[in-house]
This record gives structure tokens, C-alpha cells and sequence, in this order.
């Protein structure tokens, strides 16, 4: 019984060090040049990959044939 009370203890504890973690950090734009230019590019593929990968598109096409990654 002690060994189920050990291993919820410290599950517990990894848990909640996950939580301080996550909390802990600041959700702000970053600001070095490296980190921009990563956001920018992120950015730039998240908004091509909305426009060819929608229903609309994606219904008369078979697939493979409108996605972006093969054509980098």
C-alpha cells in the first residue's frame, strides 16, 4: 500500500513541476532576429498550408496531389 502511496506522490510531483513549468514562462513575441524570422516562416506555412489543405480543394483532388510539402 505504501508503494501505491509513493508512486501517486510522485506522480503528483511531476505533475504539478510540469505545471510550475508551463506557468513560469511569459507568452510574449520573441525578440531576437533568429526567433522572428522562425515565427515568420511558421506564420507563412501555417497560412499556405490552410489554403491547400481545405475541404473545398481537397475534394477533387486525390490525395498527394495539392500537398505544398513536395513542392519545398
Amino acid at each position: 500500500m505504501s508503494t501505491i502511496a509513493v508512486f501517486f506522490g510522485l506522480l503528483a510531483g511531476a505533475v504539478g513541476a510540469l505545471i510550475w513549468v508551463l506557468l513560469r514562462r511569459d507568452n510574449r513575441p520573441t525578440e531576437n532576429v533568429d526567433g522572428l524570422l522562425i515565427e515568420q516562416e511558421r506564420r507563412r506555412t501555417a497560412a499556405q498550408d490552410r489554403i491547400s489543405f481545405n475541404a473545398v480543394t481537397q475534394r477533387s483532388m486525390p490525395p498527394g496531389m495539392r500537398d505544398s510539402r513536395h513542392r519545398r
